[in-house]
């Protein structure tokens, strides 16, 4: 074993191998014999190419150059493609119109607009010849979000079907199509708020609100073969299974201190498959980790006691699931689950290639913060070839999750990996208004965000410190769209226990966030912040620009030229001020990019960037042929390490 300063050791862990890692499994569908995935492809430009399986183990790409299965309605996306008898129908991105694709070319199911873009599609459901999907028309200055019906397999004009509420969601068929299910909520509401599941007759015409209204989250419906219709409701507290029968009532099926939902954040979730058996097969998390289990129809839950620690989707492929999964040491993969437990694996885990000794297996921890008690993940360092000189402790990296509806997964990624191999500690905080923990947990962010989000991630630092595990000194924060937002707050205090951070999209400026945003996300501060513009003095008062007076600490800032959520305006902010004021800061901007880095050459050079700006930071060395990525602007009034 080598002894080196913690930060400074060699890893076979790289930006390179990153950004190979970073081709993502999106979620898998059964047709027949076959299986189809998606995966996000950084050095394909980012695209999403779809992936079929035959029975025989022969994989195919489906799309061909210059196509992308990815939407921008709620500019997130999410149910960006579905697939029924060997037919696709899929948004592309380019141009956001509907494609179909069977033998030969794809085809546009939907007109050409009259601006690009401005009909988007999503989060479809298929019944004949019939087509439903969610519709997202810009039109102006307004967007509207629909229901809309169209032909299957041929172009044709949709026809709307449901239209006034402000968002719907999971339109879906009944068995024999004379029914149709969808989700709704209106502003200020977030889809984890306040939504109603409504079923319309599509006979007669007439509408049936089965659940959900103030204080109640409804998702995910799903029709049986027998005509009953399941979805999740956080009625008790948790995001538990219901079902309901036309002309019946709702009955719980699944009811649990834990979290089968999750939040809407992207359209087209899949938690859970009602069996042909009548068992139910469900993912859910508890205590920071996801799990699957099974529910006998009447009877007891029972866990399948499985790896998997992250679950991205469950769907039904014959008497079993099909799911997305990884595990603390794997990468997700997709994954077949029969009906007693039996794992067959169809797209492995990619082989990241290098010892398992140098993953570090994150251990969930819990921490006082005030009078509550926040939660959390932590990641040691983990290098069987290096150690750090006799008395030193490692610097702490804590990582803030977006949303801030949102949570910390515990599954391998090698972009925590590049830390702690290095001999980093790294702690992603599921701070207070985060997500897997029940929706009382979720709602201690109500007016509260950038108080308690902020008071956790420095009580996590502040209870690593004290036990010793990490150098109170050598405290570093960042986080990504929220996070970025939580990093900028904790490093405007006067009394910063951080030596640096860094923010990627992050938001420096809430009125201006208020004023200009997409529509999905115009109201979320009414529940985070307060009602603007009445409560515009809690909105100065909280932007961390309105406190670059107590800006001491270097920062680095990475941003998307193309962020529509969350855009450059907010990062030209807060580095112009700090310019201005002579606090080190660095600025990258990266052409192409929208809400998050999806190319190749722009995640490899973010990489390269924070770890040259924290060897800058904390004076560690960095191995031969790195480094020289950034340059710090301004350093005068820098306060030294404590």
């Amino acid at each position: 074993m080598q002894t080196s300063a913690y930060g400074s050791w060699a890893t076979p862990i790289t930006a390179d191998l990153v950004v190979a890692g970073a081709v993502r499994v999106l979620g898998a569908h059964a047709d027949g014999d076959a299986v189809v995935w998606a995966e996000r492809r950084p050095g394909e430009g980012g695209r999403t190419q779809l992936v079929r399986r035959d029975a025989d183990g022969t994989c195919t790409d489906l799309l061909p150059e210059g196509h992308n299965a990815r939407t921008a309605v709620h500019e997130y996306g999410g149910g960006d493609w579905w697939v029924r008898d060997g037919v696709l129908w899929y948004a592309n991105w380019e141009d956001q119109r509907l494609y179909r694709l069977a033998d030969g070319e794809p085809v546009p199911l939907t007109p050409e607009p009259e601006r690009p873009r401005a009909d988007r599609f999503a989060d479809g459901d298929v019944h004949g010849d019939v087509l439903v999907a969610v519709r997202e028309r810009h039109t102006g200055d307004e967007v509207r979000n629909e229901v809309v019906r169209l032909a299957a397999h041929r172009p044709a004009e949709p026809e709307v079907l449901v239209s006034g509420p402000d968002f719907v969601a999971a339109p879906r068929f009944s068995p024999d199509g004379g029914a149709l299910a969808w989700v709704s909520w209106q502003h200020p509401s977030m889809p984890w708020d306040d939504t109603v599941l409504t079923v319309r007759d599509l006979r007669s015409g007439e509408d049936t609100v089965v659940a959900g209204g103030p204080g109640e989250s409804v998702a995910e419906p799903r029709w049986t073969p027998d005509g009953r219709l399941y979805f999740l409701s956080d009625r008790t507290g948790w995001w538990n299974l219901y079902r309901w029968s036309p002309g019946g009532e709702v009955e719980p099926v699944v009811v649990l201190d834990a979290e089968i939902g999750m939040p809407a954040w992207q359209l087209g979730s899949a938690r859970y498959v009602p069996l042909p058996d009548g068992r139910i097969v469900f993912a859910r998390w508890s205590g920071g980790y996801d799990g699957l289990a099974v529910a006998e129809p009447g009877g007891p839950v029972t866990d399948f006691g499985l790896p998997f620690s992250a679950i991205d989707s469950v769907r039904p492929d014959g008497d079993g699931v099909l799911v997305v999964a990884g595990t603390p040491t794997e990468e997700p993969g997709v994954h077949r689950v029969s009906a007693t437990g039996e794992v067959q694996t169809l797209r492995a885990p990619r082989d990241p290639g290098f010892d398992p000794a140098y993953v570090s297996v994150p251990e969930p921890i819990s921490f006082p913060s005030g009078d509550r008690v926040a939660h959390g993940l932590f990641y040691a360092p983990a290098n069987p070839e290096f150690t750090a000189p006799e008395g030193e402790r490692p610097p702490l990296l804590v990582v803030i999750h977006g949303g801030p509806t949102a949570q910390a997964v515990p599954v391998l990624s090698l972009g925590v990996q590049y830390w702690t191999s290095r001999g980093f500690a790294v702690v992603d905080v599921n701070y207070g208004g985060s997500s897997g923990f029940g929706r009382a947990y979720r709602e201690q962010l109500r007016d509260a965000w950038g108080v308690v989000d902020v008071d956790d991630c420095l009580a996590a630092a502040a209870h690593l410190a004290g036990q010793g595990r990490v150098d109170g000194r050598k405290l570093l924060i960042r986080g990504g769209s929220a996070g970025g937002f939580t990093t900028l707050a904790a490093l405007a205090r006067e009394d910063t226990p951080f030596a640096a951070g860094t923010d990627l999209f992050g938001v420096a400026d809430l009125e201006v966030l208020a004023r200009d945003t997409h529509k999905f996300e115009s109201r979320y501060l009414d529940r985070l912040i307060g009602p603007y513009p009445a409560a515009r003095d809690v909105y100065v008062e909280r932007s961390p620009i309105s406190h670059v007076d107590s800006f001491r600490r270097p920062l680095l800032v990475l941003q998307g030229a193309e962020d529509q959520v969350v855009p450059p305006n907010q990062s030209e902010l807060i580095v112009e001020a700090l310019r201005a004021r002579d606090v080190p800061v660095a600025y990258v901007l990266f052409e192409g990019e929208q809400h998050g880095f999806r190319r190749a050459e722009n995640i490899r050079r973010a990489l390269r960037a924070e770890l040259d700006f924290y060897s800058q930071i904390l004076g560690f060395p960095l191995p031969p042929g790195e480094g020289g990525e950034i340059t710090l602007s301004g350093g005068t009034r820098q306060e030294p390490l404590r």
